[in-house]
């Protein structure tokens, strides 16, 4: 990937968003959704991801791609006005009251939605239990709450990290990719398939030209394939870089439709 500082940073807070989505598919999977059916969706749920801080972001938006209704907290103008910018949160509100309104609604439609406070963390978490507003999902530390904490889940032994980024256009060429991704995924991986589908979306501006997603080796082996002879053949006119990490070795593959060339380390 590019060594730029901005890059990297893009990079590292994409990656956090993914595990923490692993892990909120991880629940839904198997505590939400019907024995056997693959559904990954957390709609009608309720996660509380505290302190507005990077990692926070990162939860909000893998709450937001799994389908769950967030509420967050910071009393920071600055970090509320960021967050509202980069699209991380749908609202920001001044207190419990504006932010109920909002969650009920979209839980009852289990639609997903991100709602911040602007107040202290400890103040909102107090009043919250005070009026008995009980999460389903709480970020690890954040709160004396009887709700599953949720930490991140870290890449498998069997499992390979895929990320591709773009030089330049990437809101024409990041599609197509996204397109040869998706056919390299295993139809019954759900819940890749609708990470893949819903980040571009829920990291927005962050990350625009930008993809993470975990699969299995051969299908992050596939994925490199098919978009390198698609520049190739002409049909990717940008610059690509693409990452492919599994078990501690990151293969590294940059392509153009005039110069293929290969990195490894």
């Amino acid at each position: 990937m590019n060594n730029q500082a901005q890059s990297s940073d893009a990079f590292a807070f994409v990656a956090a968003a993914e595990r923490y989505y692993a892990s909120l598919a991880s629940y839904a999977q198997t505590r939400v959704g019907a024995p056997g059916s693959g559904d990954v969706s957390l709609g009608g749920k309720l996660l509380y991801a505290g302190e507005l801080g990077e990692e926070a972001r990162a939860l909000v938006v893998a709450g937001n791609v799994a389908g769950a209704a967030t509420l967050c907290a910071t009393a920071n103008p600055m970090a509320q006005r960021q967050a509202n910018h980069d699209g991380i949160v749908d609202f920001v509100v001044t207190n419990l009251d504006e932010a109920l309104r909002i969650l009920k609604n979209e839980i009852r439609k289990k639609e997903p939605v991100a709602v911040c406070v602007g107040v202290e963390p400890g103040e909102l978490e107090k009043e919250m239990l005070e009026r008995g507003v009980q999460p389903d999902l709480v970020k690890a530390g954040v709160a004396a709450m009887n709700a599953l904490a949720v930490t991140p889940t870290l890449q498998a032994e069997d499992e390979a990290l895929l990320a591709w980024q773009v030089a330049e256009t990437p809101a024409r060429w990041m599609p197509r990719l996204d397109a040869l991704a998706m056919e390299s995924l295993s139809k019954e991986d759900a819940c890749g398939r609708r990470w893949l589908r819903l980040m571009p979306r829920y990291c927005g501006r962050i990350a625009r030209g930008m993809r993470v997603v975990r699969c299995r080796p051969e299908e992050a082996r596939g994925f490199v394939a098919s978009a390198e002879s698609a520049a190739l053949r002409g049909e990717i006119g940008v610059l690509v870089d693409v990452e492919m990490t599994h078990r501690g070795r990151t293969d590294r593959r940059r392509f153009a439709p005039e110069a293929p060339m290969t990195n490894k380390s």
